[in-house]
């Protein structure tokens, strides 16, 4: 299985490293993608911060460049913020997927936003965070301190979809349970009732990569090959 990981909101590809190593000693590809703006350096252009569209792109774009043959299953994982990414993305290149997996994720449909999905402890938290320059929102207290400021234009732009994706992939959501300030409890409860989607809980809050990678891998790494 060919594994390509978005992070979350301030986060870079780092996150995944516990769980990708794990993932790879088990002969899995994983390429774990620092979204742009927020590399290491720092945003090459601070007044043009990039927005959803862009991240969009950008992860496109490593799933297009990537094993043409078909050969080879390709799961796409995104956390919290990056489940608007890899829904943008799937809408592009379904038929490229075999699995898409939500990690403590927004699920977006048609219009919606992170802002628009989120819990008004994150709203608070975004205009609080953008305070300074009404680009970039700072990172949050407690992140690691690789953690970078995220554009603010990527969590408000609405997404749009509604293409032809083909086959579907399969549908994965893991949740990490019930923690102050989620926005996600009643889309976890919604998604246990569909039949299109399986659902895993991991119930150690939000980071589920960093607090419990193990779990994470192994259920990553159980995902069937082909769509649901």
């Amino acid at each position: 299985m060919r594994f390509v990981m978005v992070p979350g909101g301030w986060q870079g590809g780092w996150v995944f490293d516990p769980v990708a190593a794990e993932l790879r000693r088990d002969g899995h590809h994983v390429e774990a993608v620092t979204l742009s703006g927020l590399e290491a350096a720092g945003p090459v252009d601070v007044d043009r911060p990039p927005n959803l569209d862009a991240h969009i792109a950008q992860v496109a774009e490593i799933i297009d460049r990537g094993d043409r043959s078909g050969r080879e299953p390709v799961a796409l994982c995104g956390h919290s913020y990056g489940g608007m990414v890899i829904a943008g993305v799937a809408d592009r290149l379904g038929d490229r997927l075999d699995q898409l997996v939500f990690i403590d994720a927004y699920v977006p449909d048609d219009g919606d936003s992170c802002w628009s999905l989120t819990s008004d402890r994150f709203r608070e938290l975004f205009l609080a965070g953008a305070r300074a320059d009404g680009r970039w929102v700072a990172v949050p207290e407690g992140l690691d301190p690789r953690a970078r400021p995220h554009p603010l234009a990527s969590f408000v732009q609405s997404i749009r979809l509604g293409g032809d994706p083909g086959r579907a992939p399969g549908k994965t959501f893991i949740s990490g349970g019930a923690w102050p300030g989620s926005p996600f409890v009643g889309l976890t409860e919604r998604l246990r009732s569909d039949s299109g989607w399986r659902v895993h809980e991991i119930p150690v809050g939000h980071n589920i990569a960093r607090r419990d990678p193990h779990r994470l891998a192994a259920v990553l790494g159980a995902l069937p090959p082909g769509s649901a």
